[in-house]
Parts: C-alpha cells; structure tokens; sequence
C-alpha cells in the first residue's frame, strides 16, 4: 500500500486491512516541503500493523515543477470553484507513476497481487494521475511488464476511495477506528497545519461535512 500518512492513505489502508489484506507498505521521502507526513506516515503504519514499512528516498527537488518540490507559493485561501478550474500547482509531475513503479517492484518482491492507493477523484482532484482510467492503464501495463503477472500473478490497483466524498470517507474510517489526529494533510512544510492551502480546506470541509470533529 502507498502509505502517506494523509487522511486517505490511512483510511484505504483501515479499509484493506478489515477485508483481510496483510499489509506491506511503502512511503517516499522524495523532496516535498511538507515531510511531515513521513512522519505521519510511519505512525499510522504503527496504527495499521502493517507487516513492513519501507520507506525509499529520492529527489524530485533536482527538476521541481511543483509547488510541493519547488520554491513556488503554494495555493491559499481558494474556494471549491477556484480549486477545480485547472490542474492545481501542487500537482507533482508524474508522481504517482513513479511511486506505483515502485510499489510494483515492491509487491513484485513479497509476493503480493494488489497494490492499494487513497486515490480519490470525487472530492475535487484536478490529478490527472488519480483518475479512475489512469489507474487501469497502470494496472494492464504492470499485467504486461512484470515476471510474476507472464507467470499467472496478475495484479491489481485498489483504490477503495476512488468514488467516494471527503465526507464519505472520514465516516468509513471513523467506523474502522481510524484515529485522523495522527495524520498529516497541509501542503505547506512546518510541524502546524496552515489551515489555508487546498489540502487543510478539503479537510476542513470533509470534517464538517461529515458531522465530526478534526482533533490534530
């Protein structure tokens, strides 16, 4: 499982893991401003009992294009309407190709067949790389590039968030015991959340949407 330590990684890992996965997850320390999350991330693998914990360093920092691994403002203070009108600057080039890459080699590895993603193209994402027919695009071609699939291990990308509002999800993982206050959503680096970039507002208005409290 790509584990963040974001408010929807750790849900998708709360949903897979009451399905019966045993869970191998794998987190990226690739330059982003708001590393944080790693820490974040190997809380809630603590929380979710995952088997193993890798967590692979490189630095997309060397090329930016990002306001997340550039010297970029990130976004503040935008409304819904201003957060959909095009591919947002926080969005990183490519990089949920290179981390389903990696978790492919991963899964590869241990012997797993599914690879789980908090993916979510509801609740505004404007990613192109979080779509729901960029995910099966990524799953035929890891079914044409790797031994075990030529083998008869197929595999799968799980995104059990995919379809689903901040709201909707923040009620799943509650009901599963996901405890959000371990979590890390805001783009911004620092060990506060700002409370104005895209990520905090989303958060915020998940949390009320759903009629719950966001304790962090």
């Amino acid at each position: 499982m790509l584990l963040s330590g974001g408010l929807d990684s750790a849900t998708a890992g709360a949903i897979a893991k009451h399905e019966g996965y045993d869970l191998y997850a794998i987190s990226f320390s690739y330059g982003q401003r708001h590393s944080k999350e790693l820490e974040c991330a190997r809380t809630v693998g603590e929380a979710l009992g995952v088997a193993r914990h890798e967590v692979v360093e490189f630095d997309l920092r060397k090329w930016g294009g990002s306001a997340l691994t550039e010297d970029i403002d990130v976004p503040v203070d935008r409304d819904g309407a201003e957060m959909g009108l095009d591919i947002p600057i926080t969005y990183v080039p490519a990089r949920n190709t290179i981390f389903l890459s990696f978790a492919l080699g991963y899964a590869e590895v241990v012997g797993a067949d599914t690879i789980i993603i908090g993916a979510n193209q509801l609740d505004y994402s404007g990613y192109p790389d979080c779509r729901e027919e960029y995910l099966r695009a990524f799953e035929n071609m890891a079914n044409l590039a790797t031994k075990a699939s030529l083998e008869g291990r197929r595999f799968k990308i799980y995104a059990p968030l995919l379809h689903m509002s901040k709201a909707e999800i923040i009620r799943r993982g509650t009901e599963l015991g996901v405890d959000y206050s371990i979590t890390w959503s805001c783009y911004q680096g620092g060990d506060t959340p700002c409370g104005r970039c895209d990520s905090c507002i989303l958060r915020a208005e998940g949390f009320r949407a759903a009629g719950r409290p966001d304790i962090r």
